[in-house]
This record gives structure tokens, sequence and C-alpha cells, in this order.
């Protein structure tokens, strides 16, 4: 939030039911004790989340500017508990933790506010333990909960909360919160509005960096030149190295930060004494930056590939004559001859290759390389006269 911010909920875009129904909750009308936010990626579920808890707190109910609302927005509040995971799962040990916070008095005499990014990663045990929590809540405790899904929470969970589902921003609204907040060009704004399909924050990417819009568009000139085998390989390569390019741009400072903080705890210096606790606390380091690398490389390819369905989702669109405007306009030519050179049943039929490919790496762990050569040969142009 900004200092211009006039409420906690002015960053949710697009989303004025979401924030009516919070509204009227902080206000005494429906309040629970458990919450599940819905939502498409880039949303803004955690946001919501995040904003409600802020409301909650302020004692004019959200009004972003007095020391509640700024310190529950900076993640400094004591009675609010962010769980969020670079790992692959959210485990029991952290949620017992968390538990245990739960079942204390808020401070501050309002509520003791828990919030749960990516509760879609709770492990069986670790959703299990909360389950508990949440059928026997504290009278002042508050549990938020966020996944893409009502069905990526437990049936037992989801059935013990309210649920908020959030709506994908629309191009505009996207567009308009850069150029009002960011103070980003119209241009630059619509296209990143439109790249980033409703993803908030990776709008404001595009937006920031011409490195990522370099690479996105590196991404989505891809379909138009799949036509050998060879092609395919390299391509597949390609996206490789390009999604861990960005991943890597993620994580490095945060990694070199990370060992620096560890290196002053233990008054480590170069070529200095290293105390006997630094070496198993370097190696615990190390393998939670190499998870979290691994994670975020995921999340990455993960984006590619959304960048990959929308040029076969734009060619199906200029095929039946759809009428609705084109995600990748800047490149139509490219986006022509796939639609051109493939009926749109083939091109639905690409997008469910790429569907299965996400499914491949993201559940059942097939290693990046092998996941995306097969999806490029999937998608491999037809020969001539073979659709």
């Amino acid at each position: 939030m900004t200092a211009a911010t006039a409420s906690v909920w002015d960053g949710l875009v697009g989303q004025r039911a979401v924030i009516a129904t919070l509204r009227t909750a902080v206000a005494g009308q429906g309040m629970t004790h458990a919450w599940l936010f819905t939502g498409p990626p880039g949303s803004g579920r955690s946001n919501a989340a995040t904003a409600f808890a802020a409301a909650l707190q302020c004692p004019d109910g959200g009004c972003g500017t007095c020391h509640e609302c700024h310190t529950v927005l900076n993640g400094s509040h004591a009675d609010v508990t962010v769980v969020r995971t670079e790992k692959l799962s959210i485990g029991v040990k952290e949620v017992r933790d968390l538990v245990r916070s739960s079942a204390l008095a808020p401070a501050g005499g309002r509520w003791q506010v828990l919030i749960v990014e990516d509760a879609d990663r709770l492990t069986e045990q670790a959703a299990n333990a909360l389950l508990k929590a949440i059928e026997e809540p504290t009278e002042r405790t508050v549990w938020m909960l966020c996944a893409p899904t009502v069905e990526d929470a437990l049936p037992t969970i989801r059935s013990r909360c309210r649920l908020v589902t959030l709506a994908t921003p629309s191009t505009a609204e996207v567009a308009a919160f850069l150029e009002s907040r960011d103070g980003v060009d119209p241009a630059l704004a619509s296209l990143a509005a439109r790249a980033s399909q409703g993803h908030i924050g990776r709008a404001r990417a595009l937006a920031r960096d011409a490195a990522t819009r370099a690479r996105r568009e590196e991404i989505v000139r891809l379909p138009a030149r799949l036509r050998t085998l060879k092609d395919c390989l390299l391509a597949a390569q390609r996206l490789a190295e390009v999604t861990k390019e960005e991943a890597d741009a993620l994580t490095t400072e945060l990694d070199a930060r990370e060992k620096a903080d560890l290196d002053a705890g233990y008054g480590v210096v170069e070529r200095g004494r290293r105390p006997r606790e630094y070496a198993p606390a370097l190696a615990e380091l190390e393998r939670a930056q190499k998870t979290r690398a691994k994670r975020r490389h995921l999340d990455v390819v993960d984006r590619g590939l959304t960048d990959l369905m929308s040029v076969y989702r734009d060619a199906i669109a200029l095929a039946t004559g759809a009428g609705s405007a084109l995600v990748n306009e800047e490149i139509r030519a490219e986006v022509e001859q796939v639609a051109r050179a493939a009926t749109p049943e083939l091109n639905l039929r690409r997008i469910g290759s790429i569907f299965e490919a996400r499914e491949q790496m993201l559940e059942f762990n097939v290693p990046v390389p092998l996941a995306l050569e097969s999806l490029m040969v999937a998608l491999r142009a037809p020969e001539e006269g073979v659709r």
C-alpha cells in the first residue's frame, strides 16, 4: 500500500463483490471464524485476506492509514500471522506451530488472525492438524486460508469455512491499476494487462521490467516455429533456459542476502574462524534454498506454459471469428499463421497437451526438460494437408 491509498481495499483490482462481502463482515454481519479465499492465480487471494485482516484490526474498518493498518500490511502486526512457503508443501510441524499461536489471546484485544497462503500445499497430516483447530476455535481467532479452487481444500475443512471467490480482473481494470498506482504509460499498461491475462503481479513485472517482457515475447513466438523435430527440441531447451533465467533472477539476490545474514549471525567473516554450529546451519540453508529454487522454476515454467496457451487461444478466436481481443496483439501475424496451419479443434487439443505437461511437472515430478520436449513435439505444426 502507498501513502496515497484511501483504504486497505484499494489494492484489490476488480473485486467489488468480494470487498462488499468483507466490509459487511467487518461491520459485524456474517462474521465467522474461518474463511477460504479462492480464485485464479494473480487474482489477489492473499491480498484480499491481508486487507481483511487489516480491516478487522483497524478501529475504522480498514482506513489504510492508521498504525494497525500499516503494521498488518507491512507484515509486522503482533496479532496477524502469515504462513507462506517457498517449499513444495506445508508440513505438519509448521501447522502445529500455527495452531499453538492461534490459541493465544490477541495482544491488541481485537482478533488473532492466521493467514495460510497456498493452503492447497498442505500435506495430509498438516491439513488434519489444521482441521482440529478450525473445528474448535477460540473466541477471538480468525483463520483465513487461500487456495486456487475450493476443490484444493479438504472437504472437511472447506465445509467449516465461509467461501470468498475472487474473479479474474478485466484487462481494462488491470491497465487502470498500473496507470494509477504505478504511473505506467497507458500503452505499456495495456500491453502488460493483456499479456498478464488478469494476473496482477505478472502485469506489474511485465510493466516494470523490459527483460521480463522480452522473455515472454520469445515464448509466445515459439508456436509459429515448431515445424521440425529439431525445432521442437531446440524450443524445449530454450524454454527451459528462459524460465530458469527468470527464476534465478527472482532468487539470486534473496539467496545472497540470506547467506550474509547467516554469516553475520554466526560471526563469520571471509577466511575467518567458523563456529562448529555454522556448517550444519549453512547446509540447512542451502537445502532450503535449493527447494525454493525448484519451486520458483516450476512456477515460472507454469507461467510460460500459460503464455503458450494464450497463443492457441488467440488462434482459435481468430479462426472461429469469436471477435474477442487478442492477448498477443503484438504478434498478430504469427498468431494468424498458427490459425491458418491448423483447425480450431487441433489447437484446442494442443491446449490440452499443455495442461498435461503442467500436470506431469507439478503433480508427478517429471523433469522439466523431458516434459517440455514431449510437449513441443505434441505442439508441432502438422504436415501440409494433415490437420
